[in-house]
């Protein structure tokens, strides 16, 4: 009896300390989105600005900004208070809700908003943070600094396919293939495209995390500057011309998921596939341990599964799955996998459970929630001599690449 009481309060501090999990960042991590909703009467502009959110997941006191390329000016209030050809090293400080800009030689002054801007046609810029201690990044483009809930908000405004390329860099790491590079850029971009309002309420468009998509900066790599500009203006939408919900992750493992088994809304396009291209990736399989006890605990707790019932109990210790379920099921008690992913910090949904002694191993497929394309697989294909075009279909089905132009000649129809 007290074993077990052990045991029931271990798995309750488990629940209490288990939290939300994203795709934790991998060398290919997703960008995970759900139900999105897109404006059909919208037009969209190839060359699009967006609003950018960095460091999105840090708590800015104070950084260094210094031109990398152009000449820029910091403006407060309408009026310019300071260039980088004047003073090449701008310090900029949260202090007492305002944003403190300083040179080396002095405190230029406390304003409420900065504006760091360049007229030239090429222009750049690093970002140090001081406080906390961070290393250098680089950015294109225009910068934005305000204060909110003590510390520094710091926008990123950026011409849509600047802001793409480094999307691609950061989701695809570098020395990638050509055509892979090609079709995460299209999806980034039809990603970006159809989530412009998802922080409107807060000011900007996109965050640099992926909660929207990982953005670290601007891209050193000549390939994906290449992929980017060799696409440009291309988006992928369904049938009705509706930009897709652009989902991704590292591994299928195999096999993806049906959209409404992950996130419980059916899109056409969102199908499972047979994906074969995945199966010998690095990402393809995974294992994790557990205490026996604790895995029963665990259903019986939190999913109020029928552990006393033998032949439930037989079912959850010899639980399989050769094809992708969404539940682990007995006795009408349906546990859903994607929580148990959640819950569990587990790769994926795609395991099945041995019991060995006193302990369930859990033998995984694949990396992430398992929707759309996986990464590992659309690099596979592009390998073995795939174009775009074919890696987009295979695992978004009933879509098609459009321009942007055409895209909108249509919605005016």
């Amino acid at each position: 009896m007290l074993k077990n009481n052990i045991i029931i309060i271990s798995v309750l501090f488990l629940f209490a300390s288990w939290h939300v999990m994203d795709m934790p960042v991998e060398s290919f991590h997703s960008s995970v989105t759900k139900n999105a909703v897109v404006n059909v009467s919208k037009k969209y502009a190839v060359d699009e600005t967006v609003n950018i959110k960095i460091f999105s997941q840090i708590k800015v006191q104070s950084f260094t900004f210094s031109a990398e390329a152009g000449a820029y000016s910091i403006w407060a209030n309408g009026v310019e208070v300071a260039t980088t050809k004047q003073s090449p090293l701008i310090k900029l400080t949260y202090v007492n809700d305002s944003v403190e800009v300083k040179t080396f030689e002095n405190v230029i002054g406390k304003y409420k908003r900065v504006k760091i801007s360049s007229p030239d046609f090429i222009k750049s810029f690093r970002m140090k943070l001081i406080s906390p201690d961070r290393k250098p990044r680089f950015y294109e483009d225009n910068l934005y600094v305000t204060t909110e809930l003590g510390d520094l908000k710091c926008l990123n405004e950026i011409s849509l396919d600047n802001y793409i390329a480094g999307v691609v860099q950061a989701e695809s790491g570098r020395r990638s293939f050509q055509e892979f590079y090609k079709v995460q850029a299209i999806l980034a971009r039809t990603f970006a495209l159809s989530h412009l309002q998802k922080h409107a309420p807060e000011g900007f468009n996109l965050c640099d995390h992926t909660h929207c998509q990982a953005y670290f900066g601007k891209t050193t790599e000549l390939d994906i500057m290449k992929a980017v500009t060799d696409t440009k203006g291309k988006v992928v939408v369904d049938d009705n011309l509706n930009l897709i919900d652009a989902a991704f992750h590292s591994n299928s493992g195999g096999q993806t998921a049906n959209s409404e088994d992950v996130w419980g809304s059916k899109l056409s396009y969102l199908r499972s596939v047979n994906d074969t291209f995945s199966t010998k990736m690095p990402n393809a399989k995974w294992e994790r341990k557990m205490a026996k006890e604790d895995w029963l605990s665990y259903l019986k707790l939190k999913h109020n599964y029928p552990i006393q019932d033998s032949n439930a109990r037989w079912l959850a210790l010899t639980f399989k799955q050769d094809s992708r379920k969404p539940f682990l099921e007995a006795n009408n008690v349906r546990v859903p996998l994607k929580n148990v992913r959640t819950d569990l910090q587990l790769k994926s949904t795609f395991f099945s459970v041995v019991a060995v002694g006193d302990t369930v191993i859990f033998k995984g497929k694949g990396f992430g929630h398992g929707v759309g394309m996986c990464q590992e697989g659309a690099m596979r294909m592009a390998k073995l001599g795939y174009k775009c075009p074919e890696v987009i279909n295979f695992y978004y089905q009933k879509t098609q690449l459009i321009d942007l132009h055409k895209l909108n000649f249509f919605k005016d129809e």
